[in-house]
């Protein structure tokens, strides 16, 4: 006899605050790790990095409305996104603290317009801002990308259950 496809649910357990449930979640989702940067230097370490669209080129994130990056992501016209490999793992942890200045000793330049851009980083892609929304708790961010390069392969640096991984292909 096979086992039947269906089965009835458990009882529900006793449900959470929405956002523990969310946040208990997105632990078990692993996630790229990016630095997003301003002119200023401004920067944070991110998860929250997406593409949006092709054509137009469009990509996202988010970043929490009392974070110390928001007012930057608030004024600014442009930003750059930094796609981080197991070797930036320094980096992104850098740039996730908070009342330092992530900047110092970490090299980068400047593009025209003041815009940082990190050296030794797996890719990154600068983009003009096209759309800014409060959503929540958090500020999403939408620009048109117009510049940006790639380097060599990496290992992906991604997020997972509260920590730095690296991600490696299964085959």
């Amino acid at each position: 006899m096979t086992a039947p496809l269906h089965r009835d649910a458990p009882p529900p357990p006793v449900a959470p605050d929405g956002a523990d449930l969310l946040r208990d979640t997105l632990r078990r989702h692993a996630a790229g790790v990016t630095v997003i940067t301003f002119p200023g230097p401004v920067g944070f370490t991110a998860t929250s990095f997406t593409s949006v669209s092709l054509r137009p080129a469009l990509v996202s994130f988010c970043v929490g409305v009392e974070a110390s990056s928001a007012p930057a992501a608030r004024r600014a016209d442009r930003f750059a996104v930094h796609v981080l490999g197991t070797a930036n793992a320094g980096l992104a942890s850098r740039f996730a603290r908070s009342g330092v200045d992530r900047f110092a000793g970490v090299p980068w330049w400047a593009q025209a317009d003041g815009l940082p851009v990190l050296d030794g980083v797996t890719a990154w892609l600068a983009a003009r801002i096209t759309l800014r929304q409060t959503v929540g708790d958090h500020l999403l961010v939408v620009g048109e990308v117009d510049s940006g390069a790639t380097a060599a392969e990496a290992t992906a640096l991604v997020h997972h259950n509260g920590s730095f991984a690296s991600a490696h292909p299964l085959a």
